[in-house]
């Protein structure tokens, strides 16, 4: 119940009990919960991966914007470039999607007014899940990694899967005689590591160094820069510059290692194309 209570401290009290009553009567729920929609004027929305369960509570557009206080510790105005992306990071890693009326000002979003709808998505860390997939990814005579591309449907765990290889590898795997490898994230949606005020809230290992709220482009190249990582990981590979960027990483003082997510359809792949 301890990551559940992370995330009900931001709702008004009439919700926060209703929410907590609804979850201490069902403990797969309190496992399996995933996300928590609310949307104003609509029934409170509890996802699970088998399941929506429908609470019968109409949220007002003031218990909104009393949420969205709270998620930004009374100051929304600080928040505003975080509210822009769409999301919001909060302490324990958990991600709350935001939606409403934009503005925009020469074609940037400037502010997000009349926020409609929130998703508070649950983070849950499934420490060594990657321990089956580690013996595809590590290059044991070199002590290296092999440039990998992870790639599955949406919501099959590949950003769990990554974030779990990026400690493997960050902190060495003594079993095999593994050393562990510098190792440089760029988590442009906050996603991998979670960072709340500058600490990542999920374990990313010893020897792993974070920036955060840049595009994967820049990412790059300022952690080559700054901190020579060996490995370099990001997730959701999808656009031209994204793959550019990738292919200029490998050719900067000979060829890096990645280990990426991409949210496509399809299968598993060892390599990634260079």
């Amino acid at each position: 119940m301890k990551i559940i209570e992370e995330i009900l401290r931001y709702f008004p009290n009439e919700i926060y009990v209703l929410l907590e009553s609804t979850l201490k009567q069902d403990l797969n729920l309190q496992r399996d919960l995933q996300e928590i929609r609310i949307r104003v004027g609509r029934s409170i929305l509890l996802k699970t991966r088998r399941a929506d369960i429908i609470i019968d509570y109409q949220i007002s557009s003031s218990e909104i914007l009393q949420i969205l206080e709270r998620l930004c510790e009374n100051s929304i105005y600080a928040y505003r470039n975080q509210i822009c992306e769409g999301f919001l990071t909060v302490k324990g890693g958990h991600r709350i999607g935001i939606t409403g009326t934009v503005v925009t000002e020469n074609d940037k979003v400037i502010n997000l007014k009349y926020v409609t709808s929130l998703n508070f998505r649950i983070a849950r860390e499934v420490l060594n899940c990657s321990n089956h997939l580690l013996k595809e990814v590590i290059d044991r005579d070199n002590n290296s990694i092999y440039n990998t591309l992870i790639v599955s449907p949406p919501g099959k765990g590949k950003t769990t899967m990554l974030r779990d290889m990026i400690r493997n590898i960050s902190n060495g795997i003594e079993t095999i005689h593994f050393k562990g490898m510098t190792c440089g994230v760029v988590d442009e949606r906050g996603e991998i590591a979670a960072m709340y005020k500058g600490i990542p809230q999920n374990d990313i290992g010893m020897r792993t160094d974070v920036i955060e709220n840049i595009s994967k482009a820049k990412g790059m190249k300022m952690l080559i820069r700054s901190m020579a990582p060996e490995v370099i990981a990001c997730d959701e590979i999808g656009s031209k510059e994204d793959i550019e960027a990738i292919r200029g990483s490998c050719d900067s003082r000979g060829k890096r290692h990645f280990y990426d997510a991409w949210k496509i359809d399809g299968r598993y792949q060892k390599q990634f194309p260079s």
